[in-house]
């Protein structure tokens, strides 16, 4: 059976490719979900509006994740912990720690972009990445002090 697909799925194309699946796969699964189209004229043009304004969106999030990151890029956060003997952290700094910091100082952010892979552990300056979009990665400066 020939569809148009209407969304990007995984392992099968992406969005506004014509293709052949089987008739089971498109009349239980893509079609039902409204992952696709019968690949007929009227769909082609409507799939290909979709594709147009759904362009338009990804330009507009990905302008918007860049002033983000410009605005970051300026931002740096102060975490003020205790520590022991050897200047050794009691606790860690976590990705969940920045964030709460950070929307202190206006900037919201979901813990889940801050791309830190293990938590902070000692003392000193880290430049953190930070995923804004598909296409947009921010840094943030991270200075974890002693109380």
């Amino acid at each position: 059976m020939r569809i148009v697909l209407r969304d990007d799925v995984d392992k099968l194309g992406r969005r506004g490719e014509v293709l052949d699946v089987a008739a089971g796969y498109a009349r239980n699964f893509l079609l039902p979900k409204g992952m696709a189209f019968p690949a007929t004229e009227g769909n082609m043009k409507r799939v290909e509006q979709e594709r147009r304004k759904h362009a338009v969106h990804l330009a507009k999030e990905k302008e918007d994740a860049a002033a983000m990151g410009r605005r970051l890029a300026g931002l740096s956060c102060t975490i003020v912990r205790k520590v022991g003997e050897n200047e050794q952290l009691y606790g860690s700094v976590t990705a969940g720690d920045i964030a709460d910091h950070l929307e202190k100082e206006g900037v919201v952010l979901d813990k889940r972009r801050i791309l830190i892979e293990e938590p902070i552990r000692a003392l000193g300056i880290y430049t953190i990445p930070v995923k804004l979009h598909a296409e947009v990665t921010g840094e943030i400066r991270v200075w974890v002090v002693k109380e």
